[in-house]
């Protein structure tokens, strides 16, 4: 008969990681509890999640409805069956630049392209993600020269491409951009494969790309 004690706890344990921001767990709050199913791991991360939630997501890994089921069902249950990793579910990728001053990169991104501060690390900070809807950026400072030269220019050698659904959209962005005095390594532009696409530059050289449909 499992120990509801040890349940209790392991619930708790849960709790703790949420609060802690701790990844891994957002994929197994995704995969038991439905309400959360359609969430990423950074809004689940960021949703309110209660001990009584906790408990439940202990309870479904188990094959029960809720709480008050397992309460219920506990006496007749022999042993606990072995749970079974969920398979990774790749919510999100965050392309990594590599900055001069990441304060500076930072009032860039934030007030020049419209993302928001998801977190800084160190003071001064040497470590910082950006986030705009689901693209994410990661700034890392390094204090020495990465390439050789102008061969990012040269070479048109993109430091992440980030995608917006309609025309509208990437015609919007060019505009906004154009307006607060963004550098384009390319302007807004058709390519042959059926898109439109602008590059913007950054003041450390790293070349952003934004993409979206031709029509």
């Amino acid at each position: 008969m499992p120990n509801l004690e040890n349940l209790k706890k392991q619930a708790k344990q849960y709790l703790r990681w949420h609060r802690e921001h701790y990844h891994p767990v957002a994929a197994e709050i995704r995969a038991a509890l439905p309400r959360f199913r359609h969430l990423d791991d950074h809004q689940i991360l960021e949703a309110n999640f209660q001990l009584a939630d906790a408990l439940e997501l202990v309870a479904r890994q188990l094959g029960f409805e809720g709480w008050e089921a397992l309460k219920a069902g506990a006496p007749t249950m022999t042993n606990v069956p072995e749970r079974t990793a969920p398979q990774a579910f790749l919510s999100s990728i965050a392309a990594q630049l590599f900055v001069a001053d990441v304060t500076a990169s930072c009032a860039f991104f934030i007030g020049k392209l419209g993302f928001d501060l998801d977190f800084a690390y160190g003071d001064p900070p040497f470590y910082a993600q950006v986030i705009r809807d689901r693209a994410r950026l990661a700034l890392r400072l390094v204090c020495e020269p990465v390439y050789v030269g102008d061969v990012r220019q040269r070479e048109h050698l993109l430091a992440a491409a980030i995608t917006v659904d309609s025309t509208a959209e990437i015609k919007q962005l060019f505009l906004t951009f154009q307006a607060a005095g963004v550098a384009f390594h390319q302007p807004l532009r058709k390519e042959p494969w059926g898109a439109r696409t602008l590059i913007v530059q950054d003041p450390d050289g790293n070349l952003i790309l934004f993409a979206g449909p031709a029509s």
